[in-house]
């Protein structure tokens, strides 16, 4: 009796390890922008899991409600012993006899980042921790950009139109299809449940941004399009900035090309709709203008992180033709 007792409770064990394990290395695989964490219970509920939390799941700039940067997964050592996973991103932090950082590539799957952390104490974890917290982010975010991209790639649309009118090379997924059309402007559309995504293209003299007053430049050159050409069915409506919420800005490249990153919300006058918006003014100076490629999204039941991460990984797909 006893043993038949222990064989069913072994076999359930089993079971539930293989489950949660199998769940560990098929699902983590797939999802954009989430990181498997491989630590004790102990240390996670500890300030290295808080210092964890803070710098990797910290709210992502530019969207109207929090959202973190990356979703975190926390899995016991021991459950993670014996076993590979399929996760792209992993970091994996212990108590050791040594300090240690080292980041891994492809160390059980390809495509992978791993990043492995040893201390001997919890402020020497801390310490590695905040030296390339960092470096790891930026790592992490180009691999799941180069992903997205990947997977998008084996369905796109014919941008031949945008080839022709702005003399660039682009790849955008199926399911994006143009809204509107002008002399300097295509305006795509894809639309998803309970909303939609839109990538915005147009060009303008080299001129209208200048390098020391960029951002107020970018703003009132969208303001402007928005007024132009982004309205809905309502009386004098217009897509602008949301003066709310100061816009995040940066200098960048795209391309190999300088370009000016800028994440804000937008909001449609006169009308209650609204959401995020990421903005790339990218400089060709040989042509002597600047290809401004925005993406933004209506969706207001829906997460808005990974909409506008696939906006942006279309955008870096951005090619100038010489």
């Amino acid at each position: 009796m006893n043993k038949t007792l222990f064989f069913w409770i072994a076999l359930i064990f089993f079971s539930s390890c293989k489950k949660k394990t199998d769940t560990f290395s098929q699902q983590d695989s797939k999802a954009v922008n989430t990181i498997s964490v491989i630590i004790d219970d102990q240390l996670w509920n500890s300030e290295v899991g808080d210092s964890i939390r803070n710098k990797f799941a910290s709210p992502v700039l530019g969207l109207p409600q929090e959202e973190p940067l990356f979703t975190l997964k926390q899995y016991p050592a021991k459950l993670f012993e014996g076993f590979s996973t399929g996760s792209r991103n992993m970091i994996i932090i212990k108590k050791g006899n040594f300090n240690r950082y080292e980041m891994r590539v492809n160390e059980f799957s390809t495509p992978q980042n791993t990043i492995h952390i040893t201390g001997k104490s919890t402020d020497e974890i801390l310490f590695l921790l905040e030296k390339h917290y960092q470096q790891i982010i930026k790592k992490m975010r180009d691999a799941e950009i180069s992903e997205c991209q990947k997977v998008f790639s084996d369905s796109l649309v014919d941008t031949k139109k945008i080839r022709n009118k702005f003399n660039i090379e682009l790849s955008i997924p199926f399911g994006y299809e143009t809204v509107l059309s002008r002399k300097k402007l295509i305006w795509l559309k894809k639309e998803i449940t309970s909303g939609n995504v839109s990538l915005l293209i147009y060009q303008i003299p080299y001129n209208y941004i200048h390098n020391s007053k960029a951002v107020t430049d970018i703003v009132r050159t969208r303001d402007s399009i928005g007024k132009l050409y982004i309205k809905t069915r309502g009386t004098n409506t217009r897509m602008i900035t949301d003066e709310a919420y100061s816009p995040y800005f940066r200098k960048t490249d795209v391309g190999g090309n300088i370009a000016f990153e800028t994440k804000g919300t937008w909001l449609m006058k006169n009308d209650y709709m609204s959401g995020p918006f990421i903005n790339y003014a990218v400089k060709d100076k040989g042509n002597n203008r600047i290809i401004v490629l925005e993406g933004f999204c209506y969706a207001p039941s829906k997460e808005k992180r990974d909409l506008m991460f696939e906006a942006e990984a279309i955008i870096k797909t951005i090619k100038i033709l010489k």
